[in-house]
């Protein structure tokens, strides 16, 4: 089976600046998601 990765919604991390892209895991609260990363979420500026 051939899944098609590259046209995925991509978000920019605030924290690395790196684009991640939707993970099915997400797929309920995707528009509340802002990191990339457990790391990242953890290392926000408050």
């Amino acid at each position: 089976m051939n899944h098609k990765k590259q046209h995925l919604p991509q978000k920019i991390c605030p924290i690395c600046k790196r684009p991640f892209s939707w993970r099915k895991k997400w797929a309920k609260h995707w528009e509340f998601v802002k990191y990339c990363s457990k790391k990242c979420r953890k290392n926000k500026v408050t």
